[in-house]
């Protein structure tokens, strides 16, 4: 995680040891952890605040580095317990970041062998009794550095009666003592303890970070590696700097000494990405024939159908970001084959194709990983995706059902060019547009095959809707109650005519109403219905007349004479409804009836019960 080594005892800090001792290997992640603040990679955040912090003084009581594994929050933890002890006889005597020079008491808190720096593995010390160990010995100051250090690693893992005996000694620890905690899940930590901490995310390296990094440590062992080979292991740590070095020596190792990106591929199990190119681009195309067979190559040669889906899903969200942003393809952790042809994918294919890929690979993997048959399934994700490669969005589908083309428009992703024979969507969509008119008849065995000619199904006669009042009818008659209900209430007319209403929702209509009025009008009618929503105010709804009218009778009928005297008779009376009365004397519901049939707007109006033509 630096650019120099760690040293055993009796050596400077930042001298290699010398060749001729005789000493047990240390692995790299060792080797070359981190000394001081300068050698931390991708954590310039951290640094600067820490730097700041004790230049000013501002040294806090506690701290918590968290991260994913490998980040080094231990490795940090280190570092500033070393800064904070920082000695050289006669010249330092305080806190200091300059760590130039190994101190008095640097070289054993590097090491972990310090009295006075103590570190606690809380995976295995979760209990309260721990902590009251660690809360007791605070009290005492420290034997010979300047602060006593308590470093507590996956501190998340203990148990909630641990942490409630920390709480007081972390709110007001002695002047002597600092607290350094290290955890993966910040989440598991109690707010009450985040709050007394300064708290520092440590990042994940970036892959070109990690790539200059790793050539660095390269250079300094004498290994000849691959550019190519050093971005796979970039990607392959996710981030994780321990983790990078661990699969270096692994590939070290492997290669005796020359590192080759063939190695490392054969040594993590990726398949070659070359050829998952070469795969994508054959799906990409529909040349369904050609993306089996070089499937079929690939797992004979030894790779896992779920790690080939797996790097296919990998290239289809790198082209997706240099779509989004080319600035991507400059990534150092990939090859110059992937940055060169991520470009031309990235500028052939729409957004679509490769959401719609991405998708259909993530579903596909879980599928290939559940299944009995992995190479079976794994190929059926593939046909999926070609065929799918150029389908329609559902807009698009309907533009083509409405002008009749067969095709897709021109706001459609083009496609890359076939080279081969395999069948893509495309073709099946055209000829599915026109229906065949023969079509085979099942027949016994040995007799002739019999063809008949079918007649085209008969589209249902075309049924005039002029007016909206004519719609609310065929909705009535149709048994739809809740569309009824719809459009009775959710709707403020702009415009009806046959084939095309506009109109606006109210605050409660279904977001799907236009869409599904189209589709059962255009259903029940047998011919095109285009319902659109439109801005104009439009009229009032339907329900909102009759309560109008409603009101209006109500105001009529408390303004005559025999009312009044009524009300008047028994105060605190009050009118509920109005409706008329039948020849039986029954009330009446208030109905709705079209109006006049010169009226060309064609909406409905209210009955008026006590009008004489009623």
């Amino acid at each position: 995680m630096d650019s120099s080594p760690e040293t055993e005892p009796g050596f400077a800090l930042g001298t290699p040891e010398p060749a001729a001792k005789a000493t047990p290997y240390r692995v790299l992640a060792r080797k070359y952890r981190p000394q001081h603040f300068s050698d931390l990679i991708g954590q310039e955040a951290m640094v600067r605040t820490l730097s700041n912090a004790f230049d000013t003084g501002r040294i806090a009581q506690a701290y918590l580095f968290t991260g994913v594994r490998g980040v080094g929050k231990t490795t940090t933890a280190r570092i500033l317990a070393r800064a904070l002890n920082y000695e050289l006889p006669g010249e330092v005597d305080r806190p200091s970041i300059h760590l130039d020079r190994p101190g008095t008491h640097c070289q054993a808190i590097m090491e972990g062998r310090h009295v006075d720096v103590m570190e606690i593995d809380a995976a295995s010390h979760t209990g309260i009794d721990d902590v009251r160990q660690i809360t007791d010995g605070a009290r005492y100051a420290p034997v010979s550095a300047r602060y006593k250090v308590y470093i507590v690693d996956e501190v998340h893992m203990l148990s909630e009666k641990a942490w409630n005996a920390f709480l007081k000694t972390l709110e007001e620890p002695p002047a002597h003592v600092k607290f350094m905690f290290a955890t993966t899940e910040i989440r598991k930590v109690p707010v009450t303890v985040l709050s007394r901490c300064q708290r520092f995310d440590l990042r994940r390296v970036e892959a070109d970070v990690l790539v200059n990094h790793l050539a660095g440590i390269c250079d300094k062992e004498g290994v000849t590696i691959e550019a190519d080979a050093l971005g796979l292991i970039a990607r392959a740590g996710e981030g994780s700097v321990r983790d990078s070095l661990s699969i270096l020596d692994q590939a070290i190792a492997h290669g005796a000494g020359e590192v080759t990106s063939e190695n490392v591929r054969r040594m993590l199990g990726l398949a070659d990405r070359a050829r998952i190119i070469d795969l994508f681009e054959h799906v990409m195309k529909g040349d369904v024939a050609a993306a089996m067979a070089e499937f079929k190559s690939q797992y004979d040669d030894g790779a896992d159908p779920e790690i080939v889906l797996g790097e296919l899903a990998e290239f289809v969200h790198f082209v997706t970001r240099v779509k989004v942003a080319p600035a991507a393809a400059d990534d150092v952790a990939f090859s110059e084959t992937e940055r060169t042809r991520g470009r031309d994918f990235a500028a052939r294919l729409s957004h679509r194709v490769l959401a719609r890929a991405w998708q259909m690979l993530m579903k596909g993997i879980e599928e290939v990983a559940r299944s009995p048959k992995p190479l079976a399934s794994a190929d059926m994700v593939l046909v999926r995706i070609a065929y799918a490669a150029d389908l329609p969005t559902p807009d698009e589908a309907l533009r083509m059902l409405a002008d009749g083309s067969g095709t897709v428009g021109a706001g459609a992703a083009p496609r890359l060019p076939s080279g081969g024979s395999g069948g893509g969507a495309s073709g099946q969509a055209a000829s599915a547009a026109a229906p065949p008119r023969l079509s085979a008849v099942a027949r016994p065995e040995g007799a002739p095959m019999a063809m008949r000619e079918q007649a085209a199904p008969q589209a249902p006669p075309h049924l005039v809707l002029a007016s909206f009042a004519e719609v609310i009818k065929l909705a009535a008659e149709k048994r739809d109650v809740r569309l009824k209900q719809q459009l009775e209430g959710d709707m403020h007319l702009v415009r009806c005519e046959d084939g095309r209403l506009d109109f606006r929702p109210t605050r409660n209509a279904a977001p799907t109403l236009a869409g599904d009025l189209q589709k059962k009008l255009t259903d029940w009618t047998g011919r095109r219905w285009v319902v659109t929503i439109s801005s104009e105010e439009g009229e009032p709804t339907l329900r909102e007349r009759l309560a109008a009218e409603q009101a209006d009778r109500e105001r009529g009928v408390l303004a005559h004479p025999s009312v009044q005297a009524v009300l008047a008779k028994f105060p605190g009376a009050e009118i509920v409804a109005v409706r008329p009365l039948d020849g039986t004397g029954e009330p009446v519901p208030a109905t709705l009836q079209p109006a006049d049939d010169d009226d060309a707007d064609g909406h409905w109006e209210p009955v008026d019960p006590w009008d004489d033509d009623f």
